[in-house]
């Protein structure tokens, strides 16, 4: 059966590319991309505390709790997933003299973090602005790479990392994660004219067609994500793996942008900013 999907989804991915360069009234210029409406997998999304402070831990989980019970929670999603208008926040500079809420974010994540100008926008973000303010602290926020995120609390160099952090036990060896705040899941992206994925309906059948495909595939991914994870096999997630090669990129609109241009086949990323990176990406083919 294995043999049988890898067969189809080779020969249905040759058809797109050949259909692609020779004459299909879609062209490579107006192409768009399409997310999979199958989760691959299911997670939780928490916060990442400075495991030196612990009271800092029970401060956030208490929060969590709060803002769950109060609505503010379903309020700042409605803004992000319904009809609510995104509320900008702004980041002060850091200053070790003042009594500071240091978060570690990676602002090429939306809808959880972004940018919008100068300011920081997503659901992490708006958190983190009402958090420092439940504290009685200043919000600082530091933008790096995804994969120095945990990294920098572990370090101590930053209070909290909030960027759509999936739980693992790779990541708990830098942080202490607070009480979830957020279910999440894996979706595939694919171009708008690649039609082998749409009959399936279920991760099994996606999750199977995915490994039968050879190295000859590329699938992009945001580097450090749980979607790498995903690609290249993670014990500690109990993914397998893929023997497709994996394209790390430094965020999920360079992966997306670089299928439309053909130069990987596949994307894996988180549902949310799927969904988001592909209804902005379209808009503007």
């Amino acid at each position: 059966m294995k043999k049988l999907l890898a067969i189809c989804l080779t020969a249905a991915l040759t058809m797109g590319l050949a259909a692609g360069c020779g004459g299909s009234e879609e062209t490579e210029a107006s192409k768009e991309a399409k997310v999979i409406d199958v989760d691959l997998t299911s997670e939780e999304y928490a916060f990442g505390v400075d495991k030196s402070q612990p009271e800092l831990l029970e401060q956030v989980n208490a929060f969590i709790a709060k803002i769950q019970e109060d609505g503010t929670l379903d309020e700042i999603f409605d803004r992000y997933f319904g009809d609510g208008e995104p509320v900008a926040v702004e980041s002060a500079a850091l200053d070790e003299s003042k009594d500071q809420l240091v978060v570690a974010t990676n602002a090429a994540f939306e809808p959880f973090e972004y940018m919008e100008g100068e300011n920081y926008v997503g659901i992490d973000m708006e958190i983190a602005a009402l958090l420092a303010e439940e504290l009685g602290q200043e919000l600082v926020i530091q933008n790096m790479d995804f994969d120095a995120v945990c990294l920098s609390v572990g370090q101590q160099k930053c209070d909290i990392a909030m960027a759509g952090l999936t739980v693992s036990d790779e990541r708990k060896e830098y942080v202490t994660f607070s009480d979830t705040y957020y279910q999440a899941s894996q979706r595939l992206i694919v171009p708008s004219d690649d039609t082998a994925f749409d009959d399936m309906e279920d991760a099994e059948s996606i999750a199977e067609a995915l490994a039968g495909l050879d190295s000859s595939v590329k699938i992009g991914v945001q580097q450090g994500t749980t979607g790498q994870s995903y690609v290249e096999g993670s014990e500690d997630l109990g993914f397998p793996g893929l023997e497709a090669t994996c394209q790390p990129y430094k965020s999920g609109s360079l992966a997306v942008q670089d299928m439309l241009n053909g130069n990987i086949d596949y994307v894996i990323i988180d549902a949310a900013p799927a969904a988001a990176i592909t209804e902005s990406i379209n808009a503007m083919q």
